[in-house]
């Protein structure tokens, strides 16, 4: 009789699942498109950029490894899950363990932002700490954001306006409106990942409280809601040439073939094929920050 293999993965590949490397865009392509704007407006600085990049990233990391030892805890990452591996649900990386890297992760980035602070003052400090705060309370503590339905708000609030805006502020230490609303594409992009996402697992939510936005109005609401925010952000950069940047920023719209492929895939498709929709709705995001970031620099560059 044949004989079935079970491989575990190394420590490695353990982590890196945990680390999800594929949503990471989601927190770099906001500082990317921050220092664009600032060098637009003559005022980009490396020094906080880079600093910026990983303080973001650290915090998105942390908040992965935190949903993955609350979504444990409530049940939510069960055999029946559609999406990926997660890693303390599977026993592969124990729950003592990914607290214990989570707190030094977190306090990690603290200390190196504290750099970001001394520069930007106490809005930094607000930021800061209110992302750590947001990185628990999505699927910790008494009232899980994730859980409520305001997971997508606080996405778009954390990954496109606090995002953009904080790393924009410590490079310029100005923040005007024309930043706030370029920050509305990575953060429209951002929710259209996390719909993908909650749209996959309505069912196996539901069964556990997990009442997420999708769960809450049903796929064929959260689907008309994809192409709503999809709209916003390719209107983005019409607005910034329209406020005097340079159409250049335009050069975003070479995105469009792939996000309306996206659409007619997340409309056509059930179940796990929705892990295609969410891994391609975050090339969107990325081949859309990065030509809209493009755009923006050669404006900095020409007369």
């Amino acid at each position: 009789m044949p004989t079935t293999v079970i491989t575990t993965p190394s420590a490695l590949q353990a982590w890196m699942l945990a680390i999800r490397p594929r949503t990471l865009p989601a927190g770099a392509i906001p500082v990317v498109l921050a220092s664009a704007l600032a060098a637009a407006d003559q005022s980009f600085s490396p020094v906080p950029a880079l600093v910026a990049l990983v303080c973001a990233l650290g915090i998105q990391v942390a908040t992965n490894f935190i949903n993955e030892i609350y979504d444990f805890r409530k049940g939510a990452d069960t055999s029946e899950r559609l999406g990926p591996t997660r890693t303390v649900a599977a026993g592969i990386i124990s729950e003592k363990t990914m607290i214990r890297v989570s707190a030094v992760l977190l306090i990690s980035v603290f200390l190196l932002g504290l750099s970001l602070v001394w520069i930007g003052g106490w809005p930094i400090l607000l930021i800061g700490l209110l992302s750590m705060l947001f990185a628990w309370a999505y699927t910790g503590g008494p009232f899980p954001i994730a859980y409520s339905g305001l997971g997508d708000v606080f996405v778009f609030i954390f990954f496109g306006l606090v995002a953009v805006g904080g790393a924009y502020y410590v490079q310029a230490l100005a923040l005007p409106m024309p930043v706030l609303v370029a920050a509305a594409a990575p953060g429209a992009f951002s929710v259209n990942i996390l719909l993908v996402n909650n749209i996959r697992d309505i069912d196996t939510d539901r069964r556990v409280g997990k009442m997420t936005l999708p769960a809450r109005i049903g796929a064929a609401r959260a689907r008309m809601l994809y192409v709503l925010l999809a709209v916003v952000a390719y209107a983005v950069p019409f607005f910034m040439v329209h406020a005097g940047y340079s159409v250049w920023c335009l050069l975003s719209l070479l995105s469009l073939p792939l996000a309306v492929g996206m659409v007619r895939k997340l409309y056509r498709s059930e179940g796990r094929e929705l892990n295609m929709v969410l891994a391609g709705t975050g090339k969107v995001l990325t081949l859309h920050g990065l030509l809209f970031s493009a755009g923006l620099i050669i404006h900095s560059i020409t007369p």
